[in-house]
């Protein structure tokens, strides 16, 4: 049997057994159980930081397992089998739905190979390293494209509130499994740290390897391998490839694709749009600026006075309104972080944020973004989109205008920027304070080139923010443009029971780039949701 208790520690007494011990039986005596916790297993699943009221405490979530349950037995791994070569799947696409599906795949003994267009995460390092010091971005390699997509290198926080789509714990465990601090299984708000997420995603590409798999750097899909099944449907049997440094192209056939791109592969939606328009919809993304404070502001604000703030590393908030008929909200906030510059090529001015492992930088920092509906994109943009073969692909000609736009108002990749209290007073910036953000930024009017239905709505919502959390609005706060990447702007609609594309059989859209997911977990259950449909249809 396995009994769950919640009870609230000082953070001074976290790691006191003992204190501990005596809060769970206390907890149980109300519960009318009496269990001798000396002789059992008592596991921390979850721990959250209260900080309200004035005093900060721990909430934390214990399993207690009697009768002979166990952690061990809970949370087994899955069990990964040797490929078959008699069966293979090839994935476009190295991030979290990608690997995880990968990884789905091994546990039927269907071989995967994944090809991806970036750079194995060593030789991407250097690639974006150069994005900071000489203001070059490699199309292909860069914080968006590459070995692990684009949470490698842009924080690897694991938190989604996607309780619905998958085992959330699965995944983690997962992470765990292959070097993640065993943290990750308990923190509210799980967070891996871009300095250790390479080499973590380094250890699942060495087991995919060593169990059959196969995994191909620095080769973009260029095409799809169509033909019509006896029902005389359009059936994506295998992709063309082109080395992204020699230029040499290759087919690659397969029982099934998993288009599992990311939010950033524009071509993908074009091949898309060339065999099945109809697949493609729009959806609603968001628009709108990275907000940066000193990390002091912000402890100050959510910690206030209170003795154990050294205790309870960086602040977090999280910040949601309404602002005319559309949402407004804080988005990826990254506590002791860094702004990176996160463009995928070199015409465009894109910012992220990220914080290591410690989350102990000077700063902090999160998207403040505008809900964007197909129905507020330009119409110029439609028009431009139809064109193209569909009216769905606006939001990313949008998307791609406004990232030009900021690379017109900035200079090379120092990102345009301004004082927040000047934003709020539509004013020039005289001075910027300093910045996270290594690239550098550059004094810009970001009340007067921002959409107006874009920048209206983040006035109101940061007076809305300082109201809540009285210090916000300061003058230290620095606004960076632009935040475009939170997701993609069309979706590939699939089945619901295959989740095959509806128009392309064969192909299996996951992940962020498919529009049904957002963040590393989320993406990574929809890989392994995908490929246990894949492995359903081979093994039948």
């Amino acid at each position: 049997m396995i009994l769950r208790v919640t009870i609230t520690v000082p953070p001074s007494r976290e790691k006191d057994s003992a204190f501990i011990r005596q809060e769970l039986s206390r907890e149980l005596k109300k519960q009318d159980k009496t269990i001798d916790l000396k002789n059992t297993e008592s596991v921390c699943e979850k721990k959250s930081i209260d900080a309200r009221h004035g005093k900060a405490k721990l909430v934390m979530r214990f399993a207690i397992y009697t009768d002979g349950d166990s952690p061990q037995k809970e949370n087994a791994l899955p069990v990964w089998k040797t490929a078959d070569k008699n069966h293979t799947v090839i994935i476009v696409g190295s991030g979290p739905a990608g690997l995880f599906g990968a990884l789905t795949l091994l546990e039927h003994g269907i071989r995967p190979v994944i090809v991806e267009q970036g750079s194995e995460v060593g030789k991407r390092k250097r690639d974006i390293a150069e994005i900071s010091t000489k203001g070059n971005v490699n199309d292909h390699s860069n914080y968006c494209f590459g070995e692990g997509g684009a949470g490698t290198f842009s924080d690897g926080k694991l938190y989604t509130r996607s309780n619905k789509r998958g085992d959330i714990s699965k995944v983690l465990r997962i992470f765990a499994h292959f070097g993640a601090d065993k943290k990750i299984l308990t923190d509210a708000h799980p967070h891996i740290g871009t300095d250790k997420l390479p080499d973590i995603i380094k250890a699942m590409r060495g087991f995919i390897i060593s169990r059959g798999g196969n995994i191909y750097f620095d080769r973009q899909c260029i095409d799809f391998i169509v033909k019509k099944n006896s029902d005389k449907m359009q059936c994506v049997c295998g992709i063309k490839t082109k080395d992204t440094n020699t230029g040499h192209e290759e087919i690659l056939l397969g029982d099934a694709v998993l288009l599992a791109t990311g939010h950033s592969a524009e071509d993908m939606y074009y091949l898309v749009a060339k065999y099945a328009p109809l697949s493609l919809e729009a959806k609603t993304f968001a628009v709108g600026v990275r907000v940066e404070h000193p990390r002091e502001v912000i402890d100050s604000i959510q910690y206030k006075n209170q003795k154990d703030r050294e205790l309870l590393g960086a602040a977090e908030y999280r910040f949601t309104s309404q602002q005319d008929g559309r949402g407004v909200y804080s988005f990826c906030m990254c506590p002791g972080g860094f702004v990176v510059p996160s463009a995928s090529r070199s015409s465009q001015i894109v910012v992220n944020g990220m914080s290591a492992a410690r989350r102990n930088s000077a700063w902090s920092n999160a998207a403040f973004v505008v809900e964007t509906k197909p129905e507020d994109i330009p119409l110029e943009f439609v028009e431009k989109a139809k064109e193209k073969g569909s009216a769905s692909l606006a939001g990313l000609l949008w998307r791609e205008h406004l990232e030009e736009e900021a690379y017109r108002n900035g200079m090379g990749q120092k990102a345009p920027a301004q004082k927040l209290t000047d934003f709020l007073n539509h004013r020039d910036s005289s001075v910027l304070p300093p910045t996270s953000f290594a690239p550098g930024v550059r004094a810009s009017r970001l009340d007067k080139w921002l959409p107006p239905q874009i920048a209206e709505r983040l006035e109101k919502a940061f007076y809305e923010a300082d109201r809540k959390m009285k210090g916000f609005a300061s003058e230290e706060a620095l606004l960076i443009a632009i935040e475009t990447r939170t997701s993609t702007p069309v979706r590939i609609l699939r089945e619901l029971d295959t989740c095959q594309c509806s128009l392309l059989k064969n192909l299996y859209p996951a992940g962020e780039g498919s529009g049904y997911a957002g963040g590393i977990v989320s993406s990574a259950m929809d890989g392994i949701k995908a490929c246990e449909a894949i492995a359903t249809r081979i093994e039948k």
